[in-house]
């Protein structure tokens, strides 16, 4: 074996310790909030102000500029960064992980941290300098899952229910997620998404407009705004992100109502 070849060996066994570490970090972080969060029910999320004027525009960050922190995980390690926690409730198969995939990348070159029922990935993008850490927290839609709600919600910024647009009885169940998500956290912003928009939009108007209004009432009673999105063809997903940073941040940054019967809602 040539000397640069047992460089590299001792490069990949050190990048798989760095790797093992992180995500061991991680978990123990995990079992940890959750023992706080089943502790302390009550505790509020609170509201920043970035420094100084920043303008709406977002920026991702690439892959390959993320460096290896980034890249693990543990972004709460890096003082540069501001977190912010977003938990993805809703039932099975409705396109949950497929919306955060879209908006994260490609799932096969993320490291999250994923475990039965709970899968966590996050995403680092730029506003005028300030680097913003996404933690997105996907709870699986099975009911044997609700023990992790608790933990996933905690905290966060933002809670986003999830319903199919051509599925009534995933809508009707999007009250008993959000009711679900308030005990543990009462301050984060309310976001109800309705997905599959573009198998939606093959249904015929009238069926429409009654999922539009039914859609409508439920956000209402959440006192949540409603988006209707596309993983698969990337409807309203970056929207939704940069929505929830402009709210959180109160950048002066607004997204146009959209009622229209035919083209993926926007209401507020």
């Amino acid at each position: 074996m040539t000397h640069f070849s047992r460089t590299l060996t001792r490069l990949d066994h050190k990048w798989a310790r760095f790797v093992h570490l992180a995500v061991v970090r991680r978990f123990f972080r995990l079992l940890w909030d959750r023992l706080l969060a089943c502790s302390s029910p009550g505790r509020h999320a609170r509201y920043r102000r970035l420094r100084g004027c920043f303008s709406p525009q977002l920026e991702d960050i690439p892959a390959a500029a993320a460096g290896p922190t980034e890249a693990c995980g543990d972004i709460e390690g890096d003082s540069d960064l501001v977190p912010l926690k977003i938990s993805l409730l809703g039932d099975c198969h409705i396109g949950k992980t497929s919306f955060m995939v879209k908006y994260v990348g490609d799932v096969e070159e993320q490291t999250g941290l994923q475990m039965t029922g709970l899968n966590l990935m996050d995403k680092i993008l730029v506003v005028r300098g300030a680097r913003i850490a996404f933690s997105i927290w996907d709870v699986g839609g099975d009911r044997q899952f609700l023990d992790h709600i608790p933990i996933a919600c905690k905290d966060a910024a933002a809670i986003l229910v999830m319903f199919d647009l051509t599925s009534r009885c995933t809508l009707n169940n999007a009250i008993d997620w959000y009711g679900r998500a308030r005990k543990w956290n009462k301050t984060a912003i309310p976001i109800l998404i309705g997905t599959k928009f573009d198998d939606f939009a093959q249904l015929p108007l009238e069926m429409q407009w009654t999922i539009v209004n039914q859609a409508r009432a439920c956000a209402r009673v959440m006192n949540a705004t409603l988006f209707f999105s596309s993983a698969t063809h990337n409807i309203n997903v970056n929207k939704i992100f940069k929505f929830i940073t402009a709210k959180f941040f109160n950048l002066p940054w607004t997204v146009e109502r959209n009622l229209t019967i035919g083209e993926p809602i926007i209401d507020f």
